[in-house]
């Protein structure tokens, strides 16, 4: 075979190869959808070669492994990651000249995958890529749910809820692993048996797992390493659907258990929604157990199965990501005495503590799971004994450690008034626990104090990153090209090296070439708004999309999940400010501003679908208003996801992180706005609080509103009437609210009413103004004025965030991996054994080779 061929020769001879053996075309009378997966089956051919060495390698040398649990992913297409990975997207380029189909079309035909809702999936999925780029041991667990969590339209400013029909095609990443499969079981009643009490009956579910290979960023080393993202399906296994229950006309229940995985936290409001949920999260945990001890036995040779216990312990590191899979505490236990009958229960305690560590994400209490006692009993009998009997040796240690009798117990107790509380299940049950920031570290010390008393070695903080490899280099190009030309390439591999952009920032030619960049991606931005930010009647048609103004304008950005203590509220009152004044005096502001939002909100939550609805008929009020709307323009850009957050960051101006302090455990949204040269207008809260302090206090000019500290003690002395009272722009802005002017008819009156007291009077059980965002309304006024007089300086600008982009070097997520290692997981990189490797390209033909060496020699950004 002649070997002196290009890698671009190479490249189509195999995609025309699969062409032809997969579709029966040839290349000129391809469709797109047909290239596309030939060409992901040609990149295949590498990544399965890598991806078998990993696996081998770590079989060989059997380190210590993490396994990370978690009910939500969202890694976005995976074609753009993979070709980014390996190093070829200049080679898919250049073929792709050579035919009818561009970069852009390519990467429109794969959907982005419905695995998560927000901040905690990206940021799984930012770990995953960490992981395999630092080369560690390590596994992905989650669901691989049918139709994600829903797909969002607004039909006139109501959200209606779709399915995300992602796997409506082949997804030619994803590999079924039947042989795999375990089987997990609900209910059930005990027995006595042969060794002991034993479960019999119930319901016994099918998890068919699907692997997903998770490309780690190319080195200049030739072995780069590939890990497995694991997701479970109950819906492909016939097994789960109860045929007998369909035929006598129970339809519903029939298919419960096939529809386990249907779709990501279906709404809790009726009880059939919480047995799903419950049902979901123990699935991921019990065949995700299944898998790791399987693993580990076949690995295990010290001789029989009763080592296996002890093994584990030394082998196996288990990051639970929130409370959603908590019940590993108890069906680990289970899992090990069942390998090991021997074994007493505060063994298998000790053993499963040692192993797990759980990652706290947020204090908002909807997160900080409780399950009704009974249908934990019910559903779960076997784990259901075991938390009684850890609660019980629990409330023992508190009586013991406080003595104060039954006081202290009942408080911290895992199971009260007829709930199980799994983030106390878990801060006993784990070896570590960790906060995301270093303020909500010491919020969960506060909160958590007597556990932390007990426990005082448990908690540490790992303030979250992002890839900035996905966020900056993937997302956008040319701002990536224009700091490799500053500062050289090092910077991709060790993002610490940013630092040094700083040294640059007060350069004219450098802030002329930033501000050409940040045009550029305003431009594209401004094409994909025009093309993809939707207006649709109450009937869902397409009527129109939302004005854009030019790149002149300020684009100021919030893009995160619809909720109230992220305060979207407050951004649209100050919408409505701006309005009322420009309509009163059309020359009062000398800066155009460009408000997107973009979100979702859950889909039984009324006051964040009310806030969706406000934000629609703020939009179609100034957007049509002749008086305003060359000046100021706010749109909404409906099914945010991963593809559209890769649109919006190079064209951001402004980063709206505005949540009510000590409420937003982190943010992620943050870091990705402000590597790509945003300025950060917020609160103190989450990990603004360390960005700040990595960026300057003089970098940083528009902090407003109250400390975490302030806002946990302000509330008594706290009167939003009075407020409203003293404050004559709030009386216009929310008094407009409920006008006719913005409300055309009874639905949308009751919808901006309903809001406006809840922020005045209260809601039900809630207290007026829950999240101040009356309170901090003046600051924000003020510190947006702060904004465009500094954005009228655009050199100025300019320097600020140059600095900005320079300070993020710690706000990576290989940074978070590698302090997870040291203060959590005591981790070692496993690289690829470069005998296997090469064992493995001996089945290559000397072609696929030229592309192997092609690739090898991309791998330097410097």
């Amino acid at each position: 075979m002649d070997t002196q061929r290009s890698p671009e020769e190479v490249l189509i001879k195999t995609i025309e190869r699969y062409l032809l053996t997969n579709y029966g075309k040839l290349l000129k009378n391809a469709s797109l959808e047909e290239f596309y997966y030939s060409l992901c089956q040609s990149l295949k051919e590498e990544i399965m070669i890598h991806w078998t060495a990993s696996s081998l390698s770590i079989q060989k040398k059997r380190p210590r492994t993490l396994f990370y649990l978690s009910m939500e992913y969202l890694p976005g297409r995976f074609i753009d990651n993979n070709i980014l990975h390996i190093g070829a997207k200049e080679l898919v380029e250049t073929v792709l000249k050579k035919t009818p189909f561009s970069w852009k079309k390519l990467l429109s035909v794969e959907p982005d995958p419905g695995l998560g809702n927000g901040g905690l999936g990206r940021l799984a999925s930012c770990f995953l890529d960490s992981m395999a780029a630092l080369q560690l041991p390590a596994i992905g667990y989650g669901l691989r749910y049918q139709y994600g969590i829903f797909e969002q339209e607004l039909w006139n400013g109501v959200q209606m809820e779709r399915p995300d029909c992602w796997l409506l095609r082949e997804n030619p990443w994803e590999f079924r692993r039947d042989a795999l499969a375990c089987h997990v079981q609900y209910k059930g009643a005990f027995a006595q048996g042969a060794e002991g009490e034993i479960l019999e009956g119930g319901e016994k579910v099918r998890a068919i797992p699907y692997d997903y290979p998770i490309v780690g960023f190319p080195t200049k080393k030739a072995a780069f390493s590939v890990i497995t993202m694991r997701l479970w399906s109950t819906k492909e296994s016939p097994r789960n659907f109860a045929l007998q229950r369909y035929n006598a006309g129970e339809f519903g229940p029939a298919g419960e258990n096939t529809s386990l995985t249907d779709v990501l936290y279906p709404s809790d409001h009726h009880n059939e929604g919480k047995r799903v949920r419950l049902k979901q999260e123990f699935l991921l945990v019990s065949a995700s157990l299944q898998d790791i001890l399987r693993q580990q036995a076949l690995g295990e040779t010290a001789g029989s199965p009763a080592h296996l216990p002890i093994a584990l312990v030394d082998k196996v590191r288990i990051q639970v990501n929130d409370t959603h899979p908590g019940l590993v505490i108890p069906e680990l236990i289970r899992l090990l005495r069942a390998q090991d009958p021997k074994l007493s229960l505060e063994e298998a305690f000790e053993y499963t503590q040692a192993m797990t560590s759980y990652t706290n994400h947020t204090v908002l209490k909807e997160a900080l799971e409780e399950w009704n006692e009974e249908r934990v009993m019910t559903l779960l009998p076997a784990q259901y004994k075991i938390i009684q009997q850890l609660n019980f040796a629990f409330c023992k240690q508190v009586r013991s450690h406080f003595n104060e009798g039954n006081k202290k117990a009942q408080e911290l107790s895992i199971i009260q008034n007829g709930q199980v509380k799994m983030a106390h299940l878990l801060l006993y049950g784990s070896h570590k626990v960790n906060g995301v920031a270093e303020l909500h570290t010491r919020i969960l010390e506060e909160m958590f104090a007597d556990f932390f008393s007990l426990y005082p070695e448990k908690l540490c903080a790992v303030t979250n990153g992002v890839s900035h490899r996905k966020w900056l280099l993937d997302a956008n190009p040319l701002l990536a090209r224009f700091i490799t030309e500053q500062i050289g390439g090092k910077w991709v591999e060790d993002f610490s090296h940013i630092e040094r952009l700083k040294e640059r920032a007060t350069e004219r030619s450098v802030q002329e070439q930033f501000l050409a960049i940040k045009a550029e991606g305003k431009r594209a931005l401004i094409d994909f708004l025009r093309k993809e930010a939707r207006l649709r009647d109450q009937k869902g048609a397409l009527i129109d999309h939302y004005p854009v103004l030019g790149e002149e304008a300020l684009f100021s950005v919030q893009i995160k999940r619809i909720h109230e203590y992220k305060r979207q509220l407050l951004n649209l009152l100050h919408v409505l400010a701006i309005y009322l004044e420009l309509r009163e005096n059309p020359g009062s502001r000398s800066v155009k501003r460009m408000v997107l939002l973009a979100g979702k909100a859950a889909p039984g939550y009324r006051n964040a679908k009310a806030i969706l609805r406000i934000a629609y008929m703020i939009a179609r009020k100034i957007n049509q208003d002749p008086r305003t709307s060359g000046s100021l323009q706010l749109a909404f850009l409906e099914n945010y996801n991963v593809t559209k957050t890769m649109m919006i960051l190079p064209g951001a101006d402004l980063s709206e992180q505005i949540s009510l302090a000590g409420k937003e455990a982190s943010g992620t949204g943050n870091m990705k706005l402000a590597m790509n040269g945003a300025l950060t207008i917020g609160t103190d809260d989450g990990a603004n609080v360390e960005m700040r302090e990595a960026v300057g206090e003089r970098y940083w000019p528009f902090l407003f509103g109250m400390s975490a500290s302030a806002a946990a003690t302000a509330r008594d002395h706290y009167s939003p009437t009075d407020l409203y009272k003293q404050d004559p722009l709030l009386q216009k802005v929310l008094d407009f609210l409920i006008s006719d002017e913005l409300s055309q008819d009874p639905s949308e009156k009751e919808c901006c009413a309903h809001i406006r007291k809840t922020l005045l009077e209260g809601d039900y059980d809630e207290r007026p103004d829950e999240h101040f965002v009356l309170k901090d309304f003046p600051a924000y006024y003020k510190a947006q004025k702060k904004v465009e007089d500094l954005f009228q300086d655009r050199y100025k600008w300019a320097e600020y965030a140059l600095h900005n982009i320079g300070s993020m070097g710690r706000f990576t997520s290989d940074r978070s991996i590698q302090d997870y290692i040291k203060n959590i997981w005591s981790l070692e990189a496993c690289p690829t054994d470069e005998t296997i490797l090469e064992q493995l390209y001996h089945v290559r033909s000397a072609d696929q080779r030229i592309v192997r060496d092609h690739f090898f020699s991309k791998r330097s950004y410097s």
